[in-house]
């Protein structure tokens, strides 16, 4: 048994269940054994891997937007390009690449990562030096400089902790992560929970499950705050439904497969797919312009993905076959491209976000 149940089964005897954001917490962020502050593993190599490592164009094609969007933010002389959750690095310093052939972007972008992950600041550091790029690490946000931001946020929000709500035969219950003959096992609330779901699945039949995280309103209202106070846009990228479908989607990935989000704790990446309906209703309802949701493969055609990689296969004729089974894994409805949901919000007023228009 690792270090980290045991503290876990220690917690539920003496304080009672969990909830699954709780718990999530716990496995993620803890100090000593949370999976982003001592092992995380991205990449081929990894545990999972994200559309920047899948292939170079994401990242440029992200960095292609950015320059677009600091065009339409009327080309401040100071602008913040800050990343949430930027993983290994890879994305940004792709983008910083192909975003440097904007006149004058360059010179007025400073990078700011929000990251807590100290082997992860380490990873994104030597990325960005490869390049002759730096960040500024934030703790969050609000943390970065007054003024024009372009924020991005790639696989970011299905991280954000969640709770879930399984529908019986009577009412709806919470639940829980407790214990079991020695194991953390899942179990349901004893109170009913009906106000925490939407009327649209108050029908739902036994077994539904539904899926929200506490902490989106707040994130979204962090957003707004800055994009109210300065122009910018904020570009989110993840997995999810476009509207509210419920279902349970809480997993473990580890070494490319799914696992057993109670067995291990600490050692495996947990996520959650994200409500991009519940997300685009708490933008509009703070006075941003929302564009989207539309699909990964429609956002990175609207930028140009398929000019860009036959540009990449006429020039590397050797790897032809591989920038190939790039494109698909980035586009195809099957993979990434159908499963992967792109939402941009913007300050008011500003012109059509790049990559959303029809």
């Amino acid at each position: 048994m690792n270090a980290l149940k045991q503290r876990l089964l220690d917690i539920i005897a003496q304080d009672g269940p969990l909830t699954i954001a709780q718990y999530m917490a716990f496995c993620l962020h803890d100090p000593a054994h949370g999976y982003y502050s001592t092992r995380p593993a991205i990449g081929a190599d990894g545990d999972f891997i994200t559309a920047p490592e899948t292939s170079q164009m994401f990242g440029e094609l992200i960095g292609i937007w950015c320059a677009q969007s600091f065009i339409d933010l009327g080309s401040p002389a100071a602008c913040n390009l800050i990343e949430l959750g930027p993983g290994s690095g890879v994305l940004m310093a792709d983008a910083w690449r192909a975003s440097k052939a904007l006149p004058g972007f360059s010179a007025a972008a400073q990078i700011h990562f929000v990251e807590p992950s100290a082997p992860l600041r380490a990873a994104q550091a030597d990325n960005l030096a490869r390049i002759g790029a730096q960040a500024r690490w934030i703790g969050q946000l609000a943390d970065a400089p007054a003024g024009a931001s372009l924020i991005i946020a790639n696989e970011y929000l299905d991280c954000l902790p969640i709770r879930q709500f399984v529908r019986t035969e009577t009412d709806w219950r919470e639940r829980l992560v407790g214990a079991r003959d020695g194991e953390l096992a899942f179990g349901l609330a004893p109170a009913p929970a009906n106000g925490a779901v939407p009327d649209v699945l108050h029908s739902a039949p036994p077994g539904a499950t539904f899926e929200t995280r506490d902490a989106l309103p707040a994130f979204v209202a962090a957003l707004a705050a800055r994009l109210q106070s300065a122009p910018g846009r904020a570009l989110l990228i993840d997995y999810g439904t476009a509207t509210t479908t419920g279902g349970d989607t809480f997993q473990a990935v580890r070494a490319h497969r799914s696992a057993d989000p109670l067995a291990e704790p600490g050692e495996a990446d947990l996520t959650a797919h994200v409500d991009f309906d519940v997300l685009a209703a708490l933008a509009r309802a703070a006075g941003l312009d929302v564009a989207g949701p539309i699909s990964q493969a429609r956002f990175l055609g609207a930028l140009g993905i398929e000019t860009r990689a036959r540009a990449l296969q006429a020039a590397k004729a050797a790897k032809a076959d591989v920038i190939e089974r790039q494109l698909r894994r980035l586009t195809a409805p099957d993979q990434m491209g159908g499963l992967f949901q792109a939402i941009c919000f913007s300050s008011p007023g500003l012109p059509p976000a790049p990559g959303f228009t029809p």
